[in-house]
């Protein structure tokens, strides 16, 4: 079966005051949905924007204050945006970001933006990636709008999934298969994709692979501990990993990976590992092999250039 033809999408993103930290505003060509981003020092700018004051829905993002590197997201909907989204600010001191989501032309009901709100809740909730501080998960069977109405709010969604992380929100982006899939066989979960490992002088060994992005280091690698290195930049996050069970205790001086889990790169995933600041693009092999990752990375791109995939 011939794979359906993937086109590019044009966003536009701008920005209201000319500053890179000002209010910005982003758009899909052809699509006419709104969207602003604003921080603490721009939202009054948000707030007086004209096009806030529609029905729509609303997104507050911030550092979750119980749970140490974790992002924690309130989703809401309203007839005016301005206003409900002025209240949710203040009873919520960890936002750091406000996103408004209305459409150029108004043309969203109470209806559609309660249906995107429980949507969004849904799929948040879903893909794992944030802290959800809705009280309630609404049930968007429970929206009841035509049929027709339900499939253009779910094409909204579509563009929502491509323009959300553009703007610095990833909380729709589903976990990937090494991580999710756990009840499956690594074999089968991670088959495809190229198997990467670590055999380092200390003797600690781990595997990984690279997915959609992400560096997933899978269950069963070890990771050191009590090694004394002063710089180690992702030591909060190795605490968090500790925290949440991901890693537990093999020896006095050794971890386990008790389940997979994504880092944003390489080195973050070695750091992880050999308890201190790594080059990941070095210490990470091809399985079975002597190529690094830098070097896999590499051959990669120029057999994209000559056309070979």
């Amino acid at each position: 079966m011939t794979p359906p033809e993937v086109f590019g999408r044009t966003i536009q993103l701008f920005l209201v005051d000319g500053t890179p930290n000002g209010l910005r505003k982003a758009t899909i060509h052809g699509w006419t949905g709104l969207i602003f981003v604003a921080i603490a020092s721009t939202f009054a700018s948000l707030t007086a924007r004209a096009e806030v004051d529609r029905t729509g829905i609303y997104i507050l993002s911030g550092p979750d204050p119980e749970r140490l590197g974790d992002t924690r997201v309130y989703i809401g909907s309203a007839n005016s945006v301005r206003e409900r989204i002025k209240q949710s600010a203040v009873n919520r001191e960890y936002w750091e970001t406000a996103i408004t989501v209305t459409t150029s032309d108004d043309d969203l009901s109470k209806g559609h933006a309660e249906y995107l709100e429980a949507r969004l809740i849904e799929l948040v909730a879903q893909a794992g990636r944030v802290v959800l501080d809705n009280a309630t998960n609404p049930t968007s069977l429970r929206r009841r709008l035509p049929e027709a109405d339900r499939a253009n709010m779910e094409q909204f969604l579509v563009n929502l999934k491509i323009i959300l992380p553009v703007i610095g929100l990833d909380m729709l982006k589903p976990q990937p298969r090494a991580a999710s899939q756990t009840g499956t066989p690594i074999e089968q979960r991670t088959s495809g994709e190229v198997r990467f490992e670590m055999r380092h002088k200390t003797g600690v060994q781990a595997e990984a692979v690279e997915e959609d992005g992400e560096f997933i280091v899978l269950e069963g690698s070890q990771s050191l501990t009590n090694t004394g290195f002063v710089q180690q930049s992702y030591a909060g996050l190795k605490l968090k990993l500790i925290a949440e069970g991901v890693l537990v205790p093999l020896s006095q001086d050794m971890m386990t990976f008790a389940k997979p889990y994504p880092f944003s790169s390489p080195s973050a995933a070695a750091a992880v590992v050999l308890d201190r600041n790594s080059n990941g693009r070095t210490e990470w092999k091809v399985r079975g092999s002597k190529q690094s990752y830098h070097d896999w990375q590499q051959a990669r791109a120029s057999r994209e250039e000559a056309g070979y995939e």
